[in-house]
């Protein structure tokens, strides 16, 4: 798949990392300028500048060994995937401290989950635990199928 869209499995991680570095470049400085292994140009020019200040948040998906190691050095978020056989919640504690070593505040980086429980209770958990955001997931069905299951999230997020 990645190498379907011109990236190498292998290099991914630092191609990623050097993409985004570059595009905060563009979109906090008047005159960018980028220099890396995967990503070069000289000064350039690119306007208008996003609303968003400093720039759009970087979410950073995952919760494989080094994804902190990514929302620490460019992220402004953290949305792992819940899994029955993972709580990734129980990793928000690591994630601010490593924030907290890193000298940035450790309520900088937003956590969100995707495929939360779509139940009101199990959101409250989450809220407790400093999630922000929460995705639902939903089924590539006919419309027969989705439309009750978003009439059943929109109750919960309603309760």
């Amino acid at each position: 798949e990645m190498e379907d869209h011109g990236t190498a499995f292998k290099t991914r991680w630092r191609v990623l990392r050097e993409r985004v570095l570059a595009m905060k470049e563009i979109w906090t400085k008047r005159e960018a300028e980028f220099h890396g292994q995967f990503v070069r140009f000289d000064k350039i020019w690119a306007d208008p500048k996003p609303i968003q200040k400093p720039h759009p948040p970087i979410i950073v998906g995952g919760d494989g060994a080094t994804t902190f190691d990514r929302v620490v050095e460019f992220g402004d978020g953290w949305m792992p995937i819940m899994r029955p056989t993972r709580n990734p919640v129980e990793r928000i504690p690591e994630l601010r401290e490593r924030l907290r070593k890193a000298g940035r505040d450790p309520k900088s980086a937003s956590v969100g989950i995707f495929f939360a429980p779509p139940k009101r209770e199990a959101l409250d958990t989450l809220a407790a635990a400093g999630v922000s955001r929460a995705i639902f997931g939903l089924p590539s069905e006919p419309r027969e199928a989705v439309l009750p299951r978003l009439d059943a999230y929109a109750k919960v997020m309603r309760s």
